[in-house]
């Protein structure tokens, strides 16, 4: 095992998997000589040089459909757009090029393709640079939809990625990249997609916490227990698929949920989640399923606005507490 952060560990997935297979290649703006915006492709030009670690112009309807296309005649592209709020001009390319080929040609195309691409709040980059947006891609049939929260997912659900013959959407979080944990030394090292992480076993409410909202449940179940409520957190780790029978599992024993996310609460992956919650584990509830986002505004570019739009540890605490108290 060896420390490292985040974005070290993605960036060492790439180069492992890179160096086993001539097929892997990375594309984006920005990432050869620099090493993309947040250091994950840092050094991989001067091993692999520009025909294997491309930048692109600002283009991303154009470069994205260039690793569909690479995919489908075999290359294995790993393709960063540096925030999500730009997936929006390459969402033809995802959503109907990407998600449908391999269904529309009978399964005869595969599409082998790796989206990165970083969300979320934590550095005033204001309303066209902080949107998480996952729950536009878990929307389509097609993809799947990685949201690692340690560095160790996101080395493991990387790998798990690259060697996927399907489209995925990897989702990063800018506010994790130098987050630091334990992350195997084993080059096969890899996370099951649909496969949630229990990270703490509980019998008054299921907390279910996604991103950078996983340090924020860790912090809350601790304050939670001064009260005696004993919180079960799950992360799902991967949205499509998703665990959801862990999840289940988890309410039927408990008798109370709470999802939080950092995406505005409004169609949220939370809905969904209560959702199926509510269809799947209805006899089982003591309470309503409680949902924690992001106020439904413009993400504003001040970091005081910011931390009162996107839920903070008190907010999952209190919505915790009326799970328990309604």
């Amino acid at each position: 095992m060896s420390i490292k952060t985040y974005a070290q560990a993605i960036r060492d997935v790439l180069a492992q998997e890179m160096r086993k297979d001539p097929r892997v290649f990375v594309m984006g703006e920005d990432i050869a000589e620099q090493g993309g915006v947040f250091g994950c492709t840092k050094g991989l030009l001067a091993e692999f040089g520009p025909e294997r670690v491309r930048n692109t112009p600002i283009s991303e309807n154009t470069f994205v459909g260039a690793g569909v296309g690479a995919a489908c005649a075999g290359m294995r592209p790993v393709v960063e757009l540096t925030y999500v709020d730009f997936a929006y001009l390459a969402m033809d390319q995802l959503l109907n090029q990407a998600a449908k080929i391999r269904y529309m040609f009978g399964g005869k195309a595969k599409v082998p393709l790796v989206v990165r691409t970083q969300e979320g709040i934590g550095r005033g980059n204001a309303g066209q640079h902080s949107q998480s947006l996952e729950a536009f891609f878990m929307h389509i049939p097609g993809l799947k939809v990685a949201c690692p929260s340690s560095a160790a997912d996101a080395a493991g659900l990387l790998r798990t990625a690259i060697l996927d013959e399907n489209p995925v959407v990897f989702v990063e979080h800018k506010a994790l990249y130098a987050s630091k944990c334990e992350v195997p030394d084993n080059e096969d090292f890899s996370v099951p997609f649909g496969r949630a992480n229990v990270l703490r076993a509980g019998k008054d409410v299921t907390l279910v916490a996604t991103q950078y909202c996983v340090p924020k449940a860790v912090e809350a179940a601790k304050l939670l227990e001064s009260e005696e409520i004993d919180i079960e957190l799950i992360d799902p780790r991967t949205l499509v698929p998703l665990d959801i029978d862990t999840i289940i599992r988890s309410v039927e024993k408990t008798g109370r949920a709470v999802i939080v996310h950092e995406a505005h609460k409004t169609g949220g992956i939370g809905a969904e989640i209560a959702s199926q919650i509510t269809e799947k584990a209805f006899a089982y509830l003591d309470a309503p399923p409680e949902r924690v986002g992001a106020k439904q505004c413009t993400l504003p570019f001040n970091l005081g606005l910011e931390n009162a739009v996107i839920p903070q540890v008190n907010d999952i605490v209190n919505a915790v507490r009326k799970a328990l108290y309604l």
